[in-house]
């Protein structure tokens, strides 16, 4: 649990030294093209535990399960598109480190959340530490403080992003009781909601619940614990639009050609549009992401909001050391003021089709 503080205001950064990024990238670009035709690639994918031989026993999804191939495909085609010849498919069970010998496996794109457990997104990326493949992925502790909601908000508290007053409960402790709950009451005051309630660790908006007020709590912090058994989040509700960005590193790929920004690389910033029933974004599970659920901010009429947003994606890239892809959520209260949600850190890469796609994804293809 943790009471927000006064956040400190989003400002320009000084320009930081490149000596992990070299300043002459044409090495870089010719050692990449030299080994197009004889890396041995996987792209990595979740894992099923119910496949015979994929875990020894099986234990509770803490963070909802889904296997990501479908989209592990997409990468792996557009790997293959633009030259490399040796590009395989692998699921992160427990027969990975087998199949990664065997294959001969160089390099890893990782597209899974984990099979099962605890911190099932860093199950993959720690076991390619031990095996000592390169991967394309967050590290263990960056996906973990990530894919942990709470933990995320904390950090971000520490370095002074803005993020919405929060506290967290799990039920091994009992019923929730908000009225007996001192660091329940230190965080929100006299604030009696609405409140969103939702696991610590989840994806697709999944398990989510808008609550009227703090006398609903209870069953809410129950029901979302009985669906993971794990620690719930309990946040303020913000009246707002909602939006995200996606942030990456400085050094991007166009047209073949390497180059290097003085800052990480923001791109897809979009307004997501809530039907009129819809107080939160409705998980893609249940309602696909079509063209008419996000639209484009315009560059003049929003320009400080758009602005703000690559400011705090900045800021949440450098802070949080990353060297990834991630897609920031963020949320305006009723002052228009920005709130970051969470940091996503396996958004999703769907390739557009029949009118389905990603937020990542759409504005990449209409771009190009």
């Amino acid at each position: 649990m943790h009471s927000a503080r006064e956040a400190r205001p989003v400002r320009p950064r000084p320009e930081k030294s490149h000596a992990f990024y070299p300043d002459d990238l044409a090495p870089l670009q010719e050692v990449i093209e030299s080994l197009k035709s004889r890396l041995r690639l996987a792209v990595i994918f979740g894992g099923n535990k119910a496949t015979p031989g994929s875990v020894i026993y099986q234990c509770d999804n803490i963070r909802s399960w889904k296997s990501y191939e479908a989209v592990a495909q997409d990468i792996a085609l557009a790997l293959r598109r633009i030259g490399f010849r040796h590009v395989q498919l692998l699921p992160d069970d427990m027969l990975l480190g087998d199949r990664i010998r065997r294959e001969r496996i160089h390099m890893a794109w990782i597209n899974s959340g984990g099979v099962q457990g605890h911190n099932s997104a860093a199950h993959t990326p720690a076991m390619l530490e031990m095996l000592g493949i390169p991967y394309v992925g967050h590290d263990p502790l960056a996906v973990t403080t990530l894919d942990n909601k709470h933990a995320f908000k904390r950090e971000a508290i520490c370095v002074g992003l803005p993020t919405a007053p929060f506290s967290t409960w799990h039920m091994a402790r009992g019923p929730f009781r908000p009225d007996l709950n001192s660091r329940f009451q230190r965080s929100f005051g006299d604030y009696d909601g609405p409140f969103v309630v939702k696991p610590v660790s989840g994806r697709a908006s999944l398990n989510v619940h808008f609550v009227d007020d703090k006398r609903a709590l209870t069953e809410a912090v129950a029901e979302v614990y009985r669906a993971t058994q794990n620690e719930v989040l309990i946040e303020k509700y913000l009246r707002g639009r909602e939006y995200c960005i996606a942030v990456a590193g400085p050094i991007t790929a166009r047209e073949g050609r390497l180059t290097r920004g003085r800052d990480p690389f923001t791109f897809a910033a979009l307004e997501r549009v809530l039907a009129h029933d819809e107080k939160i974004f409705t998980s893609m599970d249940l309602r696909p992401i079509t063209h008419d659920r996000f639209k484009d901010l315009d560059p003049r009429q929003e320009a400080a909001k758009l602005d703000c947003m690559r400011r705090l994606a900045w800021e949440v890239f450098r802070e949080f050391n990353l060297r990834s892809l991630i897609r920031l959520d963020i949320r305006s209260d009723e002052n228009d003021g920005l709130h970051i949600l969470e940091a996503n850190p396996k958004p999703d890469l769907k390739q557009p089709a029949d009118g389905i796609t990603s937020l990542i994804s759409a504005v990449a293809a209409r771009r190009r």
